[in-house]
């Protein structure tokens, strides 16, 4: 298993907003899960196809991938188009360019002992592009400000920015499941200012476990976030208002709660997860019992089901057209483009209440057609 930073780049946006969650979290075991391990084995495959596109000679690991499918093959390739599409563009402007793949990148210069892993580094006269590939479905990533990009461009440029004239450092986050290609751009010079005003005070914070603890949505993958007490204080200070009627609230307060609402909700689901987790270890909370949760009937032999059923005289077997998920799956991206393309819509989706910094346009209510008549 791959050894991994105290102060990683992947935990960054963490620790850099709660810096004493560092010291909290150390010690305590990485859980794994089938969704880390799908993504690890998806890793796998991006990085051999890359570079056996690149001509490099790489032993194929698909037949000990776990989790290895049909999407998987399909994103994995989508990823090494768009990696050898990035590399020629970089031709363009540098005779000379380079590829590095599954890089380790040092960037302990200003966090110490901090290193990480780059999914592809591409390097080249004026320009460093990072690319990151996120096979996670639940999160949408995007790379502006990303301090996990940032970290791995520092690395990037201590081993580089003495054999290419760097001025632009690129990042872009690669997440096919979720149809997010995210690229945003920033000068070395605001990359080290950054490292040096923000990164390197904050990360000699964490290292010692010194600092402010902070509640916000670099809690989600917090491994203390069911028990730390500031994010129970948090948000507690919003729950006083569930003893009101909404009706009672006027927008101002309103438009304070909204943006907290998530955070609450997943704030409670943590607790209870976690409670039940030590329920079943042994331990006792006045007033909850651990009972067997609803369950739905099972054939016990579905063969032997469809057996009888169709010795009845009748067609055990439902028939109907794959979604388009698996459709693409069964077709591969560019087939079912150019058989079904033209067959394929996207209906509205349900309206939603997100904040403004979301990317999706604003939606025409029936109050706006009013007030435009």
């Amino acid at each position: 298993m791959a050894k991994h930073a105290f102060l990683s780049a992947s935990a960054s946006h963490r620790w850099i907003n709660c810096p004493p969650s560092s010291k909290l979290c150390e010690g305590i075991k990485d859980e794994s899960s089938p969704y880390a391990q799908e993504g690890t084995d998806c890793h796998e495959l991006c990085a051999y196809l890359v570079e056996k596109a690149l001509g490099r000679d790489v032993e194929d690991p698909t037949e000990n991938l776990t989790y290895y499918s049909g999407e998987m093959q399909n994103c994995a390739e989508e990823y090494r188009d768009y990696v050898l599409e990035q590399f020629e563009r970089s031709k363009k402007f540098c005779s000379d360019p380079m590829v590095f793949i599954e890089q380790r990148l040092d960037f302990s210069r200003w966090v110490e002992n901090g290193f990480g892993t780059g999914d592809c580094v591409i390097i080249a006269d004026e320009v460093l592009h990072i690319i990151d590939y996120k096979h996670g479905l639940g999160v949408l990533v995007e790379s502006e400000g990303n301090s996990q990009m940032m970290c791995y461009a520092l690395g990037a440029l201590e081993a580089f920015d003495d054999l290419y004239d760097i001025s632009t450092i690129e990042m872009t986050i690669f997440q096919p499941r979720r149809e997010n290609v995210s690229t945003s751009s920033i000068s070395k010079d605001d990359l080290l200012k950054w490292a040096e005003d923000v990164l390197k005070p904050t990360a000699a914070l964490a290292y010692e476990g010194k600092g402010e603890f902070k509640a916000g949505d670099h809690c989600q993958f917090c491994k203390v976030k069911a028990t730390c007490r500031k994010r129970a204080e948090t948000n507690l200070e919003l729950a006083r208002y569930d003893f009101e009627m909404p009706a009672t609230l006027d927008d101002f307060e309103i438009a304070a709660i909204l943006p907290r609402i998530d955070q609450l909700i997943s704030w409670g689901n943590d607790i209870k997860d976690y409670a039940l987790t030590q329920a079943q270890s042994g331990t006792h909370y006045d007033g909850f019992k651990i009972v067997e949760g609803r369950s739905n009937r099972k054939y016990t032999d579905e063969d032997a089901v469809a057996s009888k059923v169709t010795d009845a005289g009748y067609d055990p077997y439902e028939k109907k057209l794959l979604g388009i998920t698996a459709m693409s799956s069964l077709l591969g991206k560019k087939k079912f483009e150019e058989l079904l393309g033209d067959l394929v819509y996207k209906p509205p989706g349900k309206p939603a209440l997100v904040p403004e910094s979301d990317k999706r346009p604003a939606m025409n209510t029936a109050a706006d057609d009013f007030n435009d008549n």
